[in-house]
């Protein structure tokens, strides 16, 4: 299966630039974009906190009403009178 992408629009100096950086890097341009992708995706995969990994597969667009935020915190334990204790 093959995945094609066109940028249309693209700026000619930004064009060039990625030229020149994949002939340094003696690759095509196509796979120099692959490698900012891919490198993008596994730095923002990365920082991802459980809950937003939550909210993005469970959120309300999938028909999950998530609870709102709260602070958990220390409560102390209450001991109240007992029935003859």
């Amino acid at each position: 299966m093959s995945n094609t992408i066109t940028v249309r629009s693209l700026d000619p100096q930004d064009k060039s630039w990625l030229r020149q950086e994949a002939q340094r890097r003696g690759v095509s341009m196509e796979a120099l974009v692959r490698q900012f992708i891919h490198e993008r995706r596994k730095r923002s995969q990365r920082h991802a906190s459980p809950a937003d990994a939550f909210k993005r597969h469970f959120g309300l667009e999938h028909g999950v009403e998530l609870p709102p935020r709260t602070r958990y915190g220390f409560r102390p334990v209450l001991f109240e009178a007992g029935d003859g204790a």
